[in-house]
């Protein structure tokens, strides 16, 4: 049976100990595609305040962006991180045995801010005992040549990673999620992280409106082919107080079936060169706001089973 390469194997070969990321959300954060720079809405399958009364609520708070020239909010974020962290490192260490971490900066886009608060908040983590490095969730057409150049100064004695959410490499698939850029952009911006000497984790989705079989796979090949170290699959499902959700409702979408998501994804990891690491093969949320589909929802360890079944057919082991 072989071990499939995962980023937990990765981690624990370079640094001799069982690593983890603590994942974080920080107040102010948003993202271009819901703020209106590039799109209003933002994805079709986000919640956001278009759909959600709860989210409405954030009327009036401060969220930053590129451009903004002040941030009257730092110390809160900075609080943010210091809270988060402690909190999911307590945690980890206790269930998981970790003994090193990464922040992982993760919800929203984490690098859609003005450089002297980006630069303070990774800075903070990095202050943290045990914290090793980072893990920065963003989007391609969201980060600056000042932030990439600052990275890579970190990277000399951190462990630095971007995972930017390539999702698809179609661009009228882009567009039918309402994604704000097209496939090139997200090219451009892997290519560029990997010049720099950067380490990039790439986000795929499958089952996204109207893809077939084939389109998944070909967005598989080429992140590959763009250079990415590392990859999330999954599977696309349906939440509450998003355009997706609406589209189910009146039958403009039908969610992957589990057998296709799974063939699906055992062939894109068969296409996949042996030294890029995988960090996750499915995705979920199992509470009401779920709608579709139902085996996304049913509990990680038994979507888990399924695949761990799937992959032994192959002679794999996850």
């Amino acid at each position: 049976m072989k071990q499939l390469y995962t980023y937990g194997i990765y981690l624990k070969k370079k640094f001799k100990t069982k690593v983890s990321k603590l994942p974080m959300g920080i107040s102010g954060f948003t993202c271009p595609n819901i703020d209106g720079t590039v799109a209003k809405g933002g994805c079709t399958f986000c919640e956001n305040d278009s759909f959600s009364p709860n989210l409405a609520s954030n009327a009036g708070k401060t969220f930053l962006n590129l451009e903004s020239t002040s941030n009257p909010i730092l110390e809160q974020q900075l609080q943010d991180v210091d809270r988060q962290l402690k909190s999911s490192r307590a945690y980890i260490s206790t269930n998981y045995g970790s003994k090193k971490f990464l922040a992982y900066f993760q919800a929203f886009t984490n690098t859609y801010a003005p450089f002297e608060t980006l630069k303070m908040l990774y800075d903070r983590a990095l202050s943290h005992d045990d914290v090793i490095g980072l893990s920065i969730g963003t989007r391609s057409d969201s980060i600056t040549e000042e932030t990439l150049a600052y990275l890579v100064e970190l990277s000399k004695d951190h462990e630095v990673w971007l995972e930017y959410g390539i999702q698809s490499v179609y661009d009228e698939t882009l567009d039918k999620i309402n994604r704000g850029h097209d496939a090139k952009n997200v090219k451009e911006a892997i290519l560029r992280a990997k010049e720099l000497g950067l380490n990039v984790c790439g986000h795929l989705i499958f089952g996204l409106p109207g893809e077939t079989q084939e389109m998944m796979l070909e967005s598989a090949k080429q992140s590959y082919e763009w250079g990415i170290d590392s990859v999330k699959y999954h599977p696309l499902y349906v939440v509450k107080n998003t355009l997706l959700a609406n589209q189910y409702r009146q039958g403009k979408f039908t969610p992957i079936n589990k057998e296709e998501y799974i063939d699906t994804l055992i062939k894109a990891i068969k296409m996949k060169p042996d030294h890029i690491s995988i960090q996750r093969v499915t995705a979920g949320i199992d509470d009401d706001t779920l709608l579709a589909p139902a085996w996304c929802g049913s509990g990680r360890n038994q979507m888990m089973n399924y695949i761990s079944k799937a992959m032994a057919k192959e002679g794999w082991r996850y």
